[in-house]
């Protein structure tokens, strides 16, 4: 069943309607695949960087420290034992990497089990389109006010040249901008309302790789040229 979203312009006047995609919007959310590849997500942030030291790799405890029998003390070999204070720490943490590889298709099914949900819940806003002519926070916040979006967490989501949108709502406090590119699980179940122009709304058309789990800033400078004589 198709799911039917009224379309407003930047102040807010009416603009018409959009028929979200059935395959991206309409379909039975799957939970398990969700939380999957959101552990997945945040697992690849993680620095990893966690390490203590072992009983091996702890200064000191070269001596016994009192001998076998007749102090009727426990036997000790060492003074750097796990149960000693300054000792080596049992199964010590190292350093390791979190990342987990997710297949493109389950990261998709992901995606759209949590545009679907959002859209279930009526909180799937569009805006005809990001022409701004000049960063405007003004603006976003009056086309925030219209969409009765100004509580909670609110995700616009923009096209790689909307630059002036990006910078309208880059400091607003809870509005979290994301290029189209970048819509991932995470920000999607994340954020309490999304907000798409008609021209990154998303479709099961559009023939793009899966959603990037690792957000990239917008940047201005352009592809290096390829040298001569590199393979293609």
């Amino acid at each position: 069943m198709s799911v039917k979203v009224d379309v407003k312009g930047l102040d807010g006047s009416a603009a018409g309607s959009v028929d979200l995609d059935e395959k991206v919007f309409g379909i039975e959310p799957n939970i398990p695949v969700m939380h999957q590849v959101v552990t997945a997500q945040l697992g690849a942030k993680r620095a990893g960087t966690q390490s203590t030291l072992t009983r091996s790799e702890v200064r000191g405890g070269g001596a016994k420290p009192w001998k076998q029998k007749g102090t009727g003390k426990g036997r000790a070999g060492s003074m750097r034992q796990p149960n000693f204070v300054g000792g080596g720490v049992t199964h010590a943490p190292k350093p390791r990497s979190y990342a987990q590889k997710t297949p493109k298709k389950m990261v998709r099914l992901a995606l759209h089990s949590a545009l679907s949900d959002r859209a279930a819940n009526g909180v799937v806003f569009v805006v005809d389109s990001w022409a701004l002519d000049a960063p405007s926070t003004k603006a976003a916040v009056k086309l925030l006010t219209s969409l009765e979006a100004t509580a909670g967490r609110t995700l616009v989501v923009v096209g790689a040249g909307d630059e002036a949108a990006w910078k309208s709502f880059r400091n607003l406090t809870n509005v979290h901008t994301l290029l189209e590119r970048e819509l991932n699980v995470y920000d999607v179940l994340l954020a309490d309302r999304i907000v798409f122009s008609r021209a990154t709304l998303p479709t099961f058309d559009k023939k793009k790789a899966a959603p990037s789990e690792t957000p990239v800033s917008i940047s201005s400078e352009p592809a290096p040229a390829a040298e001569e004589g590199d393979e293609s």
